[in-house]
């Protein structure tokens, strides 16, 4: 992704010059904010109408008359006041309504606008702010732009697309129509953008996921809320079985622990302020009040505390697969990427500081395996999550603690050469984590596992183990995740796979097709074999043609297809083909049900 500045300057002047161009073909439109973004900007406009495919491509076209009169970016301070009673003028409502909060409460109170470059970070009033005239446009912002629109090439962006939003992101607010562009530096690098989202729509997912029938959403259920269809659910148990076996092997216990809790759990743990507006509250009959779980972790600590713990009982491993609940915006709720009910797969370590560094390498090293069994390591990276020296407030615990977890946490990256980029501010709650950044095959970013030291949730619940010398200390806490949440992880690998998985992985396995109903019996006797196999198979021997039960087949991306006619019935083979490669050829059935076996048990890709 590009990062330069001049881009930036780019992209956040094209915001400008788009309203300028709509404020000349929609004169009543009404302005909100439009702040450069990742690949592009954006503008929020409200109108009588929506807009229509042609009224964009008008407003594109008139963008590129702007570019090429090389009009001058104009920066002036104007006193508040002045740009109230300007903007009153002119009927922009928004505009006025972000001015008078930026005068009595400063650029805190206008942050959920969804652009920062109003004014100068302050929390009190702004006496004066921050104005850019392009032509007849003028708008509120602290830039940066270009200092003439002749430095924006005009065949390096594009408007792409439009959604409504609500102003401020809340649903009491005007709904304003958005639209986006797409801008890079050249027509090359525009062009090269717009073939992967070519690539992106196909591996999109949510079509994907209709498509291939793994996970439907209902209205009468609720948005962000999945449910997985018995071909979802099977990917969903075979990525849990994959976790519960290196669970075994590395003598991690499996909990369960309710969906719901008491507030006062969360107020312990601090979970409660950091989530105050994502929590989901019920209340039962008896007026008792109780929260739908954000986090496992407080749960654990509970079963911790449970029974008196010495150092020899040290380490203690948890790991649990359950749900979790947060009240995420409406807005940013889509797909399987941001769900209001999630399945993780979470783990806790309870630990003396002496066996961190083990624990957290065992951790890592766990990671490493998984992913690289999915050919996904390699290409990613490794952040060292670390405290803001700017906020100690942001943060609980001791920050000798936080100190000592940092630094143990850089020798974990630095012995297993992950390279790990120290990243301020970007630390958990109650520590610093290592979090793995993986890229999919379209090179877009999402983070999955983490490592998470905790030496404040322990102290904070009162965790103690009697130590040799027989004094009570706290235990370390541990916070690992190996794939994170199972819904943005089944989105990374249908959309890495294209829904292509690997044999081991595939909700149906292998296809058998007879090649008429002459064959139908023997058909059947391939399909058993295999079904006694252990393997998801199913026959097809509906009255189709040929060609297109085998198209089916292809459409729903099962790997192997067995054809089985004449020839085969006569020396007991099968004919297969695999998805991707066509037809392989004939293989004694033996033979064939040798290779998938093998296959799938070590769930080769």
């Amino acid at each position: 992704m590009e990062n330069s500045e001049q881009l930036h300057k780019i992209r956040h002047s094209l915001a400008h010059i788009m309203a300028s161009a709509v404020q000349k073909i929609k004169p009543e439109a009404s302005f909100g904010v439009g702040p450069a973004i990742d690949n592009g900007f954006y503008y929020d406009f409200l109108v009588d109408e929506n807009f229509t495919e042609a009224e964009l491509k008008s407003i594109e076209k008139e963008m590129r008359s702007i570019i090429n009169k090389k009009i001058q970016f104009v920066h002036e301070t104007w006193p508040i006041d002045v740009a109230i009673e300007y903007f009153k003028s002119n009927d922009q409502q928004f505009k006025v309504e972000l001015l008078n909060d930026l005068k009595t409460k400063g650029t805190t109170a206008v942050a959920d606008a969804g652009d920062d470059e109003l004014a100068e970070g302050s929390e009190g009033g702004v006496d004066e702010i921050s104005i850019y005239k392009t032509g007849d446009f003028v708008d509120l912002c602290r830039g940066p732009h270009v200092d003439n629109t002749s430095e924006i090439p005009a065949d390096c962006f594009k408007l792409n697309k439009m959604s409504g939003v609500y102003w401020r992101g809340k649903e009491e607010n005007p709904q304003m129509q958005r639209i986006y562009g797409l801008a890079f530096e050249t027509k090359e690098k525009l062009n090269d953008y717009l073939q992967m989202l070519v690539e992106a729509e196909k591996r999109d997912h949510r079509k994907l996921g209709q498509e291939l029938d793994l996970f439907v959403f209902s209205d009468m259920v609720g948005p962000g809320l999945p449910m997985y269809t018995p071909r979802g659910t099977v990917i969903m148990n075979q990525l849990k079985e994959a976790l519960n076996e290196i669970g075994r092997d590395n003598n991690m216990e499996s909990v369960s622990t309710p969906h719901l809790a008491k507030l006062d759990l969360y107020k312990t743990s601090g979970h409660a302020d950091k989530f105050e507006d994502e929590l989901f509250r019920v209340q039962s009959h008896y007026k008792q009040e109780f929260i739908l779980k954000p986090v496992n972790c407080p749960h654990h600590t509970q079963i911790y505390s449970s029974r008196p713990r010495s150092y020899k009982d040290l380490p203690i491993r948890y790991i649990e697969q359950t749900m979790q609940y947060r009240d995420e915006k409406p807005g940013q709720i889509g797909g399987l990427q941001r769900t209001r009910g999630f399945t993780v797969d979470d783990g806790h370590t309870f630990c003396t500081v002496d066996q961190i560094q083990k624990e957290a390498d065992l951790i890592a090293e766990v990671i490493e395996k998984f992913y690289q069994n999915l050919g996904l390591w390699g290409d990613h990276w490794v952040s060292l999550s670390v405290r803001d020296p700017k906020t100690p407030e942001a943060y609980i615990g001791d920050p000798d603690d936080w100190q000592l977890a940092e630094e143990m946490l850089q020798k974990v990256s630095d012995d297993r050469g992950l390279g790990a980029k120290r990243m301020e501010g970007e630390a958990a709650l109650y520590g610093p984590k290592l979090d793995f950044m993986f890229k999919d095959a379209l090179g877009r970013e999402t983070q999955l596992a983490t490592i998470q030291l905790d030496f404040a949730m322990p102290k904070r619940f009162e965790l103690t183990y009697t130590d040799k010398d027989g004094s009570d200390k706290s235990p370390v806490m541990i916070h690992r995740a190996i794939l994170g949440s199972f819904e943005r992880f089944m989105m990374t690998l249908i959309e890495h796979f294209a829904g292509a998985f690997p044999l081991w992985l595939a909700p149906e396995q292998v296809r058998v097709i007879p090649v008429s109903d002459k064959f139908g019996e023997y058909a059947k006797s391939v399909h058993e074999k295999l079904h006694k196999l252990g393997v998801r198979v199913k026959l097809d021997d509906d009255s189709e043609s040929l060609g297109k039960r085998i198209r089916n087949a292809e459409k729903l991306k099962v790997p192997v297809i067995m054809v089985v006619g004449e020839k085969e019935q006569e020396s007991d083979s099968v004919s297969i083909r695999r998805h991707g490669k066509g037809d392989l050829g004939s293989s004694s059935l033996e033979q064939a049900m040798s290779m998938i076996e093998d296959e799938i048990s070590n769930r080769k890709l």
